[in-house]
């Protein structure tokens, strides 16, 4: 037997519910952010099987083996990147859209990069009615080189390093977020490029997932 439709007016209620217990409990506290997110609707960025498990406090699968990453880690990564209205934001992993459309929210332009043709497509028809979204179908770990610079970059997943092509598209004193797994354990982590370099510093344990294309060079012993 089928369950019963979900209408509008009790997604609105999860989502209020999940900026509530999720996002404020959780040091989730830049006002932009939080107003974003409670005005996007994620269920209409996940598979419609899973709409239901859109505001739960998990990762809800997309397919293809990627993952809409928690609430909590979404929102944490976004308040830490300290985005102002004018800013030029690139996101790397755009996956169903969900988080494109709530950075049209909090910047001038977005560049979602996704490399699965599949999620590419339902990221596209999903926001279809927001322009200041430019959706880049390629790989995630080279960014989108001629939209360069960017004042910021948010990494929505997990990876084992950061690539040298994203770290050259961040404009100077540009900022980066993105989820950081190191020896087995997923932290969010920001950092900025400044005259010296480029490094990142973890702040929180986050339940993230790990994005295809990232993972570091296996080392051989003889």
């Amino acid at each position: 037997m089928n369950s019963p439709a979900i209408d509008s007016a009790s997604f609105e209620t999860m989502r209020h519910a999940m900026v509530a217990s999720q996002l404020r409990t959780n040091a989730v506290n830049d006002p932009r952010v939080v107003e974003a997110m409670s005005r996007v609707p994620r269920e209409d960025f996940v598979p419609t099987e899973a709409r239901a498990l859109a505001y739960r406090d998990t990762g809800v699968a997309l397919g293809g083996g990627r993952t809409q990453n928690p609430p909590m880690a979404t929102g944490r990564l976004l308040t830490e990147a300290r985005m102002a209205p004018a800013d030029k934001v690139l996101l790397i992993g755009a996956a169903g859209g969900y988080t494109a459309a709530v950075l049209a929210r909090l910047a001038a332009k977005v560049v979602a990069v996704e490399s699965d043709a599949a999620l590419v497509a339902h990221a596209r028809a999903a926001l279809a009615n927001i322009g200041n979204v430019e959706l880049v179908e390629g790989a995630l770990a080279e960014g989108h080189a001629v939209g360069a610079p960017y004042d910021v970059i948010v990494v929505d997943g997990a990876l084992e390093q950061v690539p040298d092509a994203l770290v050259a598209q961040l404009a100077p004193g540009g900022r980066m977020t993105t989820g950081l797994v190191e020896h087995g354990v997923t932290r969010l982590a920001v950092g900025s490029k400044t005259s010296s370099g480029f490094g990142l510093i973890d702040f929180a344990d986050a339940d993230c997932a790990t994005l295809p294309g990232f993972a570091r060079p296996k080392s051989f012993s003889f």
